[in-house]
């Protein structure tokens, strides 16, 4: 420690104080008087000119003037954003940061622009910053939860707490290396476990590489901290721009990947691949040929497996929503397309894990064997693209409805081992799914397939089913694009309605599809919940009707008949908003009422025209729907008044993500939209009510964190990785998910839209076990009511949304009966919760 009494030193030369300069002091007082001024007159632009100018000549006013600026910096980058000049948006953060380079403040706002703007990376840096200046300030630590379910995929967790498939891996990398392969590159590295494994069996030379920011920083910390940072070399770059021996000296003998999808090649396997073989990897081994100097790949190829089934959560089923009969709507397509033709706005599958599906799924066809594929042979993989379209014959084993093909696969790692994706293994894989036009299968039928691979996917489609010697096209289409001619049909009529059948579908269905994302397409299926909100929409517009009636006598008690006939022609309108988030039914389930106009915020040209065909089919007048502000960019823009004269009779509010989440800023919408209610208007839903309980499951831990070092083969990887656990684990199927009840389902929070002064923000609740386990989640759900006595359950069977379950840090051990303590807590729109426990023995 310095010597705190010892004398201080005198230079040789005493320091001037630096004198006053009545101009620099009259330039930073006018501008700082200018700053204020333009303020109070919202002229933020150059009211945050002032303040730079002010802060960079005069440092002291830092405190004084922090909050001022910090609302300018703020407003006048709601103005930028607004009218896209977003360089000048992150210039202004940049000035920012420079004069208050420890702002949390600055650092959380800049990193909300950067992740909304898709600059994920940099987002999380900003956020990170923010939590290490200040632990406890709760917008950063949100928004770092948020950033990091992009950053750091739940697989990731899963994957590396698979610890049969890392024994494989390491299994077969052991094995080459043993064998002569002493160079490696390790393309897609993640967390660096599989360069690890290569230099761990004895690889002289180890390089790695990572496009994503976020996994390249966490592999070298993961390196280095297993003592390995000087013998392998982590580049942050695609495996596409890699040169020798600019990026790395020389050809390597060994290349390791999984750079897998469920689809197998929808992470770009067979591209980046191809570019190995011919700029990174020693030729293959030729068998006539005694050469030592050859590469391989690890894995060694795959075998793609499928199957037909039925499944209704898959399904695609409307035609009567909320009242509206929906045929009219056209033809409405997810964003995954069916067809075996190439389209570059959509992909060919969408995944799901078949053994969580509510309702499971029923085959409807053996497997069958839809490709093969050697990633060792470089002529294979190019021309994987040009294959011939392969189309195969199925027979059908039991009646049912044809909703999808199902998708896994084998990856062979090398002649000995191999990893399956099947929905039978016990495995952190999901299967692709590829969703077909349904239609009813019934034994000894015959489904027809196609395979191909003509561009970055595996497609498959099912485009006819052969039955009692005919054949009917599923593809919608019978013209000259396919090949083959159809099979002689003894049955005329059945010949005449499949004829029917693709007439119908033909030049209009083309005209008037419409792209739906999965999650509106599930929406349009859940019945209950457009039959709820058409109910309480009818009983509140009746209500209103009745007061309107009322008030509208007493006017013409006091006014002549005459003059009152012009004057209510309108007045009787009721007006209604639907801010709902993506393609909503629910503006014209309100305009079906009659004497309503309503507003929709659906902005999509396609689909705003999809709700015209709708109303005008459903009878309802063109002009009783409008589509509220389509230019504006700001959601919270769209509540305000419908006209001068009126307020809203009903405001319908998106309350509940499909993750499971509450959607953020609600609490802040439902306390702009009550003061533009007119009396006795009613904000939907009213109110919404937490529920919840305690239970023990191990697979939301294993999805959650990595646990420990034993699954990851001994490697130090969980303490790096799991800094990006997040507390709230979404998109869970309560009805599938593995795990033990402890106790009984408990209210745990209410959160009232039309009474602010009802609300809380923490609350403690006390719940008893009922078994004796080890308490590792609060799974949690909504009940949510659009009045007093409709509600709707997110739990409920047919429920378009998913759950989400709070997963605690340490697992708490309970005994039956022993109380626990859940401390719930709402910040702005988040819920958070967090437990302790008190025995049975020690309650009084």
């Amino acid at each position: 420690m310095p010597n705190a009494s010892a004398r201080p030193k005198h230079s040789r030369r005493t320091r001037r104080r630096r004198r006053e300069d009545p101009a620099r002091n009259e330039l930073v007082s006018s501008s700082l008087e200018s700053a204020q001024q333009c303020l109070f007159s919202q002229d933020y632009g150059t009211a945050f000119v002032h303040y730079l100018l002010v802060l960079n000549l005069a440092p002291m006013f830092k405190d004084f003037a922090k909050e001022s600026f910090r609302f300018t910096l703020f407003k006048w980058a709601e103005e930028l954003d607004s009218v896209g000049r977003i360089q000048d948006l992150f210039d202004c953060y940049e000035q920012a940061l420079e004069l208050f380079p420890a702002d949390e403040v600055i650092l959380n706002s800049m990193g909300e622009h950067l992740f909304r703007m898709g600059f994920r990376d940099e987002a999380a840096g900003h956020f990170h910053k923010a939590l290490k200046l200040r632990p406890d300030y709760p917008e950063a630590r949100e928004n770092f939860y948020r950033v990091a379910n992009w950053l750091v995929e739940r697989w990731h967790f899963l994957m590396l707490n698979d610890h049969g498939r890392n024994l494989k891996y390491q299994q077969a990398i052991q094995k080459a290396v043993q064998s002569g392969c002493n160079t490696v590159l390790d393309i897609g590295t993640g967390t660096g476990i599989l360069g690890m494994c290569a230099k761990k069996a004895g690889a002289a030379e180890v390089y790695a590489c990572e496009l994503s920011k976020t996994m390249y920083e966490l592999a070298c910390e993961v390196v280095t901290a297993n003592g390995m940072d000087g013998s392998i070399k982590i580049l942050h770059m695609k495996s596409l721009e890699m040169e020798v021996p600019k990026d790395i000296p020389h050809r390597v003998s060994l290349v390791v990947t999984e750079t897998v999808d469920a689809g197998l090649f929808g992470e770009g396997i067979i591209e980046s691949l191809i570019h190995a073989w011919h700029h990174l990897l020693l030729p293959p081994q030729i068998p006539s040929v005694n050469n030592s100097a050859t590469g391989r790949v690890i894995p060694a190829g795959a075998t793609v497996f499928g199957m037909a089934l039925e499944c209704v959560e898959i399904r695609l089923c409307v035609s009567e929503v909320g009242g509206l009969s929906m045929a009219a709507a056209g033809e409405l397509r997810s964003p995954v397309s069916c067809s075996s033709e190439p389209d570059d706005s959509t992909e060919p599958y969408t995944t799901e894990r078949l053994s969580r599906l509510p309702g499971g799924y029923k085959p409807l066809t053996e497997p069958f064997t839809a490709l093969n594929i050697d990633f060792n042979n470089v002529q294979e993989l190019e021309g994987l693209s040009s294959r011939e379209v392969q189309q195969i014959r199925l027979p059908v084993i039991q009646e049912g409805e044809l909703d999808a093909l199902a998708v896994w696969f084998q990856l062979h790692l090398d002649e000995e081992s191999s990893l399956s994706t099947g929905p039978q293994e016990d495995t952190c894989w999901e299967q692709a799914i590829y969703p077909v036009h349904s239609f009813a299968l019934k034994p000894r039928d015959e489904l027809i397939v196609e395979i191909s691979c003509r561009d970055a996917y595996l497609r498959l489609c099912c485009v006819a089913v052969l039955r009692d010697g005919h054949e009917i096209r599923l593809d919608k289409r019978l013209d000259s694009r396919h090949s083959g001619n159809p099979i002689s049909n003894p049955n005329p009529e059945a010949e005449l309605c499949s004829a029917l059948a693709c007439l119908q579908t033909g030049q209009n269905q083309t005209k008037d599809f419409c792209m739906l994302e999965c999650s509106e397409m599930a929406l349009l299926n859940n019945q209950d919940y457009h039959q709820s909100f058409c109910s309480a929409l009818e009983k509140l517009i009746s209500q209103l009707k009745v007061k309107c009636r009322n008030q509208e006598q007493g006017s013409l008690a006091q006014s002549d008949l005459a003059d009152s006939a012009n004057s209510t022609d309108r007045s009787d309108l009721l007006y209604v908003l639907d801010v709902s988030e993506g393609f909503s039914l629910l503006s014209l389930i309100a305009a079906s009422q009659g004497h309503v106009k309503a507003y929709s915020s659906v902005e999509k040209n396609k689909q705003q025209d999809v709700l015209k065909r709708l109303a005008h089919s459903n009878n309802i007048p063109e002009q009783q729907l409008e589509f509220w502000l389509n230019h504006m960019e700001d959601e919270q823009g769209m509540l305000q008044r419908p006209s001068r004269e009126k307020l809203w009779s009903a405001i319908i509010l998106d309350c509940v993500e499909t993750c499971g989440l509450i959607r953020q800023k609600l609490m802040e919408k439902a306390s702009l939209a009550r003061c533009l209610l007119e009396e006795g208007g009613r904000i939907f839903p009213e109110r919404i009510v937490v529920y919840g309980l305690l239970v023990e499951s191990d697979t939301l831990l294993l999805e959650s964190a990595v646990q420990g070092q034993e699954p990851t083969l001994g490697f130090n990887i969980a303490p790096f990785i799991n800094q990006f656990t997040v507390p709230v684990h979404v998109f869970l199927d309560f009805s599938t998910l593995e795990c033990r009840h402890l106790s009984e389902s408990v209210e745990l929070f209410v959160l009232d839209l039309m009474d602010a002064n009802a609300n809380y923000i923490n609350r403690e609740v006390k719940v008893q076990a009922s078994s004796a386990g080890r308490i590792t989640a609060v799974p949690f759900w909504y009940h949510i009511y659009l009045d007093q006595e409709i509600r709707v359950s997110t739990l409920s069977h047919n429920s378009h949304w998913k759950q989400a379950a709070a997963v605690l840090q340490q697992p708490l051990e309970v005994r039956a009966g022993d109380w626990v303590h859940l401390a719930v807590k709402l910040h702005k729109s988040t819920i958070s919760i967090s437990a302790h426990w008190e025995t049975g023995s020690t309650k009084s």
